[in-house]
């Protein structure tokens, strides 16, 4: 009972809870989408299904972060309305990059270079942030 109070807690800060969702089976991108389940019309599994296949970027740390792509899966969910989202997508994609240095996992995680430009967890947390301060003033 005190342990659903506490995550219940915990969920009203989404990028807190996102990380501990990363702490506990979920991966990058299946974390930020799940902080958001309670806006979106998909099911758990749903939204597993949908960010699977990011968990180390996209092209398995090759491509972008898989935190970025649910910020612009987010994007397209939350904004769409039957017209590109082009420019509003650059935005997204620039402030990640500015919070966190670059974009794609695997340089993200240092891999080749040895250094850590910006954690997991951190870039979940830039990611969600990003997408809060896109809420209307009265939404936020």
């Amino acid at each position: 009972m005190e342990e659903n109070m506490e995550l219940e807690q915990l969920k009203q800060d989404r990028a807190e809870y996102a990380v501990w969702l990363k702490h506990h089976g979920y991966n990058c991108c299946m974390s930020v989408l799940m902080a958001y389940q309670d806006e979106l019309s998909f099911s758990e599994e749903t939204i597993r299904q949908l960010g699977v296949a990011f968990g180390t970027g996209m092209g398995n740390m090759e491509g972008n972060c898989g935190a970025l792509i649910a910020a612009e899966m987010l994007l397209g969910l939350k904004e769409y309305e039957w017209k590109p989202l082009h420019a509003k997508a650059r935005e997204v994609y620039s402030q990640f990059l500015e919070r966190c240095g670059d974009t794609v996992c695997k340089k993200l995680k240092g891999i080749d270079t040895g250094t850590v430009l910006c954690s997991c967890e951190d870039c979940i947390r830039a990611a969600v942030h990003i997408m809060e301060e896109r809420r209307p003033a009265e939404q936020a």
